[in-house]
C-alpha cells in the first residue's frame, strides 16, 4: 500500500498490564492522515498508557503498533522522529519569553533560522502580541498554545494530543479546540485523548471509546449516535446554555491576552441607556 494512503496511525490487539491490573485487552484502532481522532474514555480507561506504547515511552505486552508507517517496536527512532506530544501539562519555561522558547527547541532540533522559525508559529497561533512577554505572565489558554507550537517546530507528521484542555477555563479550551482544528487545516494528524464529550464532539474527524481496556465503539460523530433510538421529536423554548451566558457575559478579549477591551464596549452601552 502507498505510505500516503495508508493510515497515519495503526493499532491493531494492543494489550498492556500492570502487575494483575489489565489497562489494555486488545485495543484496536487507525487514524487517517490529515484527520482528527478522539480516544474518549473516563479516567483510568487506558487512553495515557495507549498514548505512552505510541510515543515509544512505554513497551507494549502484545500487539502490533505503527506510526507514519514504522513500527514502533523494530523502528522507535523514525517512530520519534514523526510525531510529537503534547501532555496534560504545558511544558514551557516560564523564565523565558514565549519567542525564547520557540527559539530553543529550534536550536535543540538544529533547525536553519530558529529566529525565523519562532516569529512563523508566533504569528500562526496568535502568539505575536506576547512574543516578548515572560511566559509566567501568559494565561492557561495562550500557554497551550505556545505548547503546542513548540510541540510543531520541524513539521512532525503526527501529533498526540494528551487531555490538552485538563484544567482550563472556557475561554481557554475554545482556544485549544481552534488551535486543534487549524492543525488539521495544515495536515497534521491529530490524536487527541480525552474525558470531555463536548471536546470530542467539537472536534473528531472519528471517535473511539475506550472502556474497561477495550474500543466498544469506533466511528463519526453521526455514526455514533445512530446507535440510539431515533430521537422523539418535541418543541420546546430554546433556553441558553451557561456557554451561552458566560461569553455573552465576559466576550472575546482576543488571543494575545491584551487589555481588557470589553469593559470600554460595556461602558458605552451604559451610557446610552
Amino acid at each position: 500500500m502507498n505510505t500516503q494512503q495508508a493510515p497515519a496511525i495503526h493499532v491493531r490487539d494492543l494489550k498492556k498490564s500492570f502487575k494483575e491490573v489489565e489497562v489494555l485487552r486488545g485495543v484496536d484502532f487507525d487514524v487517517a492522515r490529515g484527520s482528527i481522532f478522539a480516544l474518549l474514555g473516563s479516567n483510568g480507561a487506558g487512553k495515557t498508557t495507549a498514548i505512552r506504547i505510541l510515543s515509544t515511552l512505554l513497551k507494549a505486552d502484545a500487539g502490533t503498533v505503527s506510526v507514519n508507517g514504522f513500527d514502533v517496536v523494530t523502528q522507535p527512532a523514525k517512530v520519534r522522529e514523526s510525531f510529537s506530544l503534547t501532555g496534560q501539562f504545558a511544558a514551557v519555561d516560564e523564565i523565558l519569553s514565549g519567542r525564547e522558547n520557540l527559539v530553543l527547541i529550534a536550536q535543540l532540533r538544529h533547525l536553519d533560522n530558529p529566529g525565523a522559525v519562532a516569529d512563523t508559529l508566533l504569528e500562526r497561533f496568535g502568539l505575536t502580541g506576547a512574543a516578548r512577554r515572560k511566559v509566567l505572565t501568559y494565561s492557561g489558554g495562550m500557554r497551550r498554545r505556545l505548547d503546542i507550537a513548540m510541540s510543531l517546530i520541524g513539521n512532525p507528521p503526527v501529533i498526540f494530543l494528551d487531555e490538552p484542555t485538563t484544567g482550563l477555563d472556557p475561554e481557554a479550551r475554545i482556544e485549544v479546540w481552534q488551535t486543534v482544528k487549524e492543525l488539521a487545516g495544515y495536515g497534521t494528524t491529530v490524536l487527541l485523548t480525552t474525558q470531555y464529550l463536548d471536546e470530542a464532539e467539537q472536534l473528531a474527524d472519528r471517535i473511539a471509546i475506550l472502556h474497561k481496556g477495550r474500543i466498544i465503539v469506533n466511528g463519526t460523530l453521526d455514526e455514533l449516535k445512530k446507535l440510539l433510538p431515533p430521537a422523539k421529536v418535541e418543541y420546546v423554548e430554546k433556553q441558553p446554555t451557561l456557554e451561552d451566558v458566560f461569553f455573552a457575559l465576559v466576550g472575546d478579549d482576543g488571543k494575545d491576552g491584551d487589555a481588557d477591551k470589553s469593559s470600554n464596549d460595556a461602558s458605552t452601552t451604559s451610557n446610552t441607556k
